[in-house]
């Protein structure tokens, strides 16, 4: 669903005035396991919602796959979670910089997904059959953990038993004998519920490498990864419910070379009690232990350079939301939340070509950020408002870089000076209904991101490029203003269309000094403005789904990067549009193809590594066979086109082949 088209039929929206309070005192409570239900004013700003049947259907049945029909959304490097380094997995949106950090806020059930060290989001960890719902906003920030949503939010909102059914299991290969196991169970247990779910992924993997770049030492991008959940959802009382949430992942990876080896691990819980009475409540706490290790082979002597061998890291926080009732016309959100990130860096560096130890490094820190946020949506006739203040205060503490020799003797041992602020931020805007499907709307914002503990306090090395660290970074800011309409021209037919002008003050980027070495730094600004249209229809059993978005960005260089001026920012296509075709001829069955476009964009901040433009079509086919069981088809890249993810000077990677996925699925 696109834009303010979806708010008059939200399911519960009625329910979030206050005037439907009463009525809960005779009804029975309905356990959904989810969070307050939004607010009247959601559609003033840019949202995109996905609903399951989109999730469950992608052509490579992998989270960030479905999340690119959203055309504003990317990676920092176009390869998906199994054939990607986990570090390169930040996520943006409307092309406001590539960066290995997210710049986007991604939420699952309430709790920030990105790594406390490093900033980006392990997809790996996060099952598509799991959810039930996604909704995307572009621009505009975000009240709870707004800290974190410098270019949007991305929330993710578990199935729960009438969407996922009672017993779900799947099992798929494809033509390189790679295996997708997945499954669920969710049975009822007290007035609740609750859901336990696993998946394994396993493959060979591809080359990466092209084939007149392979050597003796090329190597497939293999990947080996696990995932469980378990939610737990009861009722307390006749006002209030409780969810808990537990997660464990483990995710093994190669890439390019023989030994270059990765892996990322974590385990996140989060207690939730959320009251729907006439004092709505949402409050939220949560822990997340996360790991990461590289080793990293050099490009010409194919010998173990760097080895991260330990990366632990530790999120802390929660939040706490209440909407007092105020009558029919307004709806009021007062509350407050938080999250500290600590985190530390453990790793041995090697001669290139004798092997040798050379030395060790170690770094590490801490940050924190308490916000304090109000907003108010209100109600005039069919003009909806909403308005809201929100002010941080961080805190970055504990930073430190020591450096041994092979003997082990220190050669640096830097301990960085204690800083802290306040930033404030807002965000308004208003949806005005004109009757005949049209609705108008507009919005301006603000936004915070700070800098993550990788980007103040560890260097690294993609041979032969050496990246510094600065601890003196400031935080990014966002300025932005959007417009735009939705509109339901006829029946089964919406279509929306959005302008914005956005600004990402001190832009973090890695600036070229000189040849093979890269200083991290702020920028003056990354400038953003473009269009961004969205089209919905159905008719019979036929869907059609499209998002395209023109994004012209610059950057504003300043001091060591001023020669950055006018450069677009790297990572940044100006075009990007996908669009779905489904035809659900009966019950169960659905045939879905996606086109997907991204336009070119460069590696690097000279502009001088270009990424081509690149065209793909996935396909996805359910076929009921049996009561419950159904055969399953998917097909990757269905073109071959060759998508180019890497281009340092001419050494290239590729992304995802044509491949051929078949299996089964069976539920009730």
């Amino acid at each position: 669903m696109l834009g303010g088209m979806f708010f008059p039929v939200e399911e519960g929206l009625a329910q979030s005035t206050q005037s439907d309070n009463h009525e809960r005192d005779t009804q029975a409570i309905i356990v959904t396991g989810k969070g307050l239900v939004d607010t009247p004013a959601t559609p003033a700003y840019d949202t995109v919602t996905l609903e399951r049947d989109t999730i469950v259907s992608s052509a490579s049945g992998r989270l960030e796959d479905v999340l690119s029909s959203i055309a504003g959304f990317q990676q920092f490097r176009r390869s998906d979670s199994r054939s990607s380094n986990p570090s390169a997995q930040g996520v943006t949106l409307r092309s406001l910089g590539g960066n290995a950090t997210s710049r986007a806020l991604v939420l699952l059930d309430g709790v920030p997904l990105a790594d406390p060290f490093f900033g980006y989001v392990p997809f790996n960890a996060v099952a598509p059959e799991r959810l039930g719902r996604i909704r995307v906003t572009r621009g505009g920030g975000s009240g709870p953990f707004g800290a974190g949503a410098l270019t949007g939010t991305i929330e993710l909102e578990s199935a729960d038993p009438s969407e996922s059914g009672f017993f779900n299991a799947s099992s798929l290969m494809n033509d390189r004998g790679e295996t997708e196991l997945s499954g669920s169970i969710a049975p009822k247990i007290g007035d609740g519920f609750a859901v336990l779910s696993g998946r394994w992924d396993k493959g060979k993997g591809f080359y990466t490498t092209p084939e007149d770049q392979r050597v003796s030492a090329s190597a497939r991008a293999a990947y080996d990864s696990w995932s469980a959940s378990g939610r737990l959802v009861q009722p307390v009382g006749e006002e209030f419910e409780i969810q808990l949430r537990a997660l464990a992942y483990h995710d093994k990876r190669t890439l390019r070379f023989d030994g270059a080896d990765s892996s990322s691990q974590g385990q996140d819980v989060s207690l939730r009690l959320v009251g729907r009475g006439e004092w709505q409540v949402d409050a939220l706490a949560y822990g997340q232990w996360r790991n990461f290790t590289n080793v990293v082979i050099s490009s010409s002597s194919y010998t173990r350079v760097l080895d991260q061998k330990d990366t632990p890291s530790t999120g802390l926080g929660g939040k706490l939301e209440i909407r007092p009732p105020l009558g029919d016309s307004h709806v009021l959100r007062i509350g407050s939340d938080y999250r500290r990130s600590k985190g530390d860096l453990s790793e041995d560096r090697y001669g290139g070509f004798s092997g040798a130890l050379l030395g060790q490094r170690f770094a590490g820190g801490e940050n924190s950020d308490l916000g304090f946020f109000i907003e108010d949506d209100w109600m005039v006739g069919a003009l909806i408002l909403t308005g809201g203040l929100r002010v941080d205060r961080w805190v970055n503490s504990g930073g430190y870089f020591r450096e041994r020799n092979s003997a082990g003797a220190a050669i640096g041992d830097d301990h960085f000076a204690k800083r802290s602020g306040w930033d404030l931020s807002y965000r308004a805007g208003g949806v005005l209904d004109l009757g005949g499907g049209l609705h108008l709307r507009s919005a301006a914002y603000s936004g915070l991101r700070l800098p993550t503990l990788n980007e103040l306090y560890r260097p690294f090395t993609v041979f032969p490029v050496v990246t510094n660290a600065n601890a003196q970074l400031r935080n990014e800011r966002l300025h932005g203003v959007e417009a735009g309409l939705d509109l339901a021209a006829m029946t089964g037919v919406t279509l929306s269309l959005t302008a914005f002008d956005n600004e990402v003050k001190n832009a973090i980027t890695n600036v070229t000094l000189e040849t093979n070495l890269r200083q991290r730094e702020n920028i003056r600004a990354i400038e953003a403005h473009g269009l961004e249209l969205g089209v919905a229809a159905h008719w019979g059993t036929v869907h059609v789904n499209g998002s395209l978005a023109y994004t012209d960005a610059t950057s504003k260089g300043s001091g060591a990067a001023l020669n950055l001026g006018g450069y677009r920012p790297s990572q940044a296509p100006q075009w990007a549009g996908s669009a779905t075709v489904a035809w659900e001829p009966y019950s169960g069955a659905r045939f879905a193809a996606t086109l997907r476009h991204i336009g070119k964009q460069f590696e690097d901040d000279q502009q001088t590594d270009a990424l081509p433009a690149a065209t793909t079509i996935g396909f996805f086919a359910k076929v009921p066979v049996k009561a419950g069981l159904s055969v399953i088809a998917r097909i990757e890249n269905l073109t071959n086109t060759k998508v180019i993810t890497r281009n340092q000077e001419g050494s290239i990677d590729l992304g995802v082949p044509q491949t051929f996925w078949a299996g089964v699925r069976y539920g009730f």
